[in-house]
């Protein structure tokens, strides 16, 4: 979630683009981002904002005299900023009607000589010229969450110089177990919505002859996936982390490619630092702005949003709730296994398969936990 681009990306494996109904991607996504409602609550994240302001202006020598591609400008605000710290060129494109207003934006700050906005899908711009930076702010819940980084990917590989920078250059995924009330909460919100069901079973036959019990198992999965497997965004408080946080992804901009994203696989451990209830994990990423080897950054800025006493990023955590709670001790550890893959129903959403396993610090084996989630 961010000022971007929706680039109207498709989903690539190995490198080659599947087939997206642009149409159905259009409003299952784009069009949320034409609004400036929802731009405002980005642009209302000083976390967000104060690391791309950094970024850009504690290291002006990356665009002074540049040519900037600005992937998914959506107001402008980083289109702008980077004329301000001297881009010679900024190509700034934008796949919904936000386009208009970040013109309007440009104009009213007389840099419309170095501004070009342009209203398109990433793939499907042409321009005139290779770019000396990409920047954009792509990252989604969880990070991948929305695909973004593919339209990213695409617009390096197309129109990146190879002497060219990331803007931001690296990216890393973070998991640690948590506890939470939520878990139980979720559960509730299950059983009551059963018995509402059963109740309405009841009636249903009393009142029209009709025995629909027939559907009682798949109106339990759908409610059991929405309550008990999805995700959910939380602002988490760092005393709710019970463990070490363990690194499940490391992406850096300027190589990865389509399959290194696509699917994201991992075993981490975790060591227990407090007697508590396992409630379940919580994920969430830092970028950061090195710039690249043969030409670094000036001063490295870092994004994160990690729970925080201070206050969480827009972008939250995402929190997977485990049920039942199970209580465990200090020392504990954990081994955990995650598979991430791309919704077959909607590419930019996710399927998450957790494996966890837990030890007592004598290597005894405790429990053993299995559960699939989505990241809708």
């Amino acid at each position: 979630m961010g000022s971007r681009d929706r680039a109207g990306s498709a989903p690539m494996n190995g490198g080659s683009p599947a087939t997206v109904d642009k149409g159905v991607d259009f409003a299952q996504y784009f069009c949320t981002y034409a609004y400036l409602y929802h731009q405002k609550e980005m642009l209302c994240d000083k976390v967000r904002m104060d690391a791309y302001f950094n970024a850009i202006f504690k290291n002006k020598h990356h665009f002074l005299g540049k040519t900037v591609l600005d992937v998914g400008t959506g107001s402008g605000i980083l289109a702008i900023w980077s004329a301000q710290a001297g881009a010679r060129k900024v190509y700034a494109v934008e796949a919904t009607k936000m386009s208009e207003h970040a013109c309007a934006l440009v104009k009213a700050n007389n840099l419309q000589d170095v501004v070009e906005v342009i209203e398109s899908s990433i793939e499907d711009i042409t321009l005139p010229e290779k770019v000396d930076v990409i920047i954009s702010e792509w990252m989604g819940y969880f990070l991948l969450r929305e695909s973004m980084l593919d339209s990213v990917i695409c617009a390096r590989d197309r129109w990146l110089k190879p002497t060219g920078v990331m803007y931001p250059s690296h990216a890393i995924m973070w998991v640690a177990p948590i506890r939470s009330q939520l878990g139980e909460q979720k559960l509730n919100d299950y059983e009551a919505s059963m018995e509402d069901w059963h109740c309405f079973l009841e009636d249903t036959e009393t009142n029209y002859g009709v025995d629909m019990s027939v559907l009682t198992k798949p109106f339990s999965e759908e409610q059991g996936r929405y309550y008990l497997q999805t995700t959910l965004w939380n602002s988490l408080h760092p005393h709710q982390v019970i463990g070490n946080p363990s690194i499940v992804k490391e992406i850096d901009c300027l190589t990865a490619t389509m399959k290194d994203i696509s699917e994201v696989k991992s075993h981490i451990s975790s060591s227990i630092n407090i007697c508590s209830q396992l409630c379940g994990f919580g994920g969430w990423f830092d970028v950061h702005f090195r710039g690249r080897m043969e030409d670094p950054a000036q001063e490295e800025v870092e994004l994160t949003t990690a729970p925080s006493v201070e206050g969480n990023t827009h972008w939250g955590q995402q929190v997977f709730l485990l049920h039942p709670p199970v209580t465990i001790s200090d020392g504990d550890n954990l081994s955990v296994s995650i598979l991430m893959t791309r919704s077959k129903e909607n590419h930019r959403l996710l399927e998450v398969d957790l494996g966890c396993k837990i030890f007592q610090a004598s290597g005894r084996q405790l429990h053993t936990l299995e559960k699939k989630f989505y990241i809708d």
